[in-house]
């Protein structure tokens, strides 16, 4: 598995566990195949964080958003 880039791994430096438990995996995706960067969606509600892969954001960037 390749390792998390430099800005991922920033990104997630001063996150809770759960937040980082529910986005990472989504980073690992993004750092293995190089190609999309991340949008990370906050939910009202029950479901909170969320992300996926999003092809008009480069890779290694990180894009929060409210859903």
């Amino acid at each position: 598995m390749k390792e998390l880039p430099a800005s991922y791994q920033q990104f997630l430096a001063d996150k809770s566990e759960i937040f980082v438990l529910a986005v990472k995996p989504v980073l690992q995706q993004s750092a293995a195949d190089q190609l999309h960067g991340v949008r990370v969606t906050y939910n009202i509600g029950s479901t909170g964080h969320q992300a996926h892969l999003d092809d008009s954001i480069p890779y290694g960037v990180i894009v929060e958003d409210i859903d």
